[in-house]
């Protein structure tokens, strides 16, 4: 819903606007579908993306406006998992680890978890993008450390949903759903 607000919003200014959009303006701008659900994913985006580490003061931006949309997405596991990855990561990379940080930060928010958690296979063209693996890689461990494989679904299964699964009959995880 956040996304298809903040397309109105782009579309309607873009429309508003009589001037050119400056490289800065579309600098982070995401890739946004015209159907209800943007299910593709491939590594040749062709966004206009310009990246200018060249001086303190723009790397310092960027670097920020990617951490917020990496914290801020409005899905609460991606803000918080995804928003830690990069926090951790984001100054140690370079022009191309920015660039496949901003192909993961274009994916909508329910497909990114799913393919993630492993709820759902990733496309091809997504399983070779360094911070996606890095990201999934993380998740998977966290997974492995902190949650008994009884209480997940299996590989390509949606989770089981509700906290209180012990309560709702035979055949409920014996330690809870998470």
């Amino acid at each position: 819903m956040a996304s298809l607000r903040r397309a109105l919003i782009s579309a309607h200014l873009a429309i508003k606007s009589t001037t050119s959009i400056s490289p800065t303006q579309t600098l982070l701008r995401p890739q946004y579908s015209y159907g209800l659900v943007q299910r593709s994913y491939s590594t040749d985006n062709t966004s206009n993306l310009n990246i200018d580490l060249s001086n303190e003061e723009s790397k310092r931006r960027l670097f920020n406006r990617l951490l917020y949309r990496s914290k801020q997405r409005g899905f609460l596991e991606l803000d918080l998992v995804l928003g830690k990855w990069v926090e951790d990561h984001i100054h140690s990379m370079d022009e191309h680890g920015i660039k496949a940080l901003v192909d993961v930060l274009d994916l909508e928010n329910p497909d990114l978890w799913k393919w993630l958690s492993g709820q759902e296979q990733p496309p091809e063209a997504l399983k070779i993008n360094p911070v996606f693996t890095a990201v999934q890689n993380k998740i998977m461990q966290n997974l492995d450390s902190y949650a008994a494989p009884e209480t997940r679904a299996t590989p390509g299964n949606p989770w089981v949903r509700g906290w209180d699964d012990i309560k709702k009959g035979q055949g409920g995880p014996i330690t809870g759903n998470q």
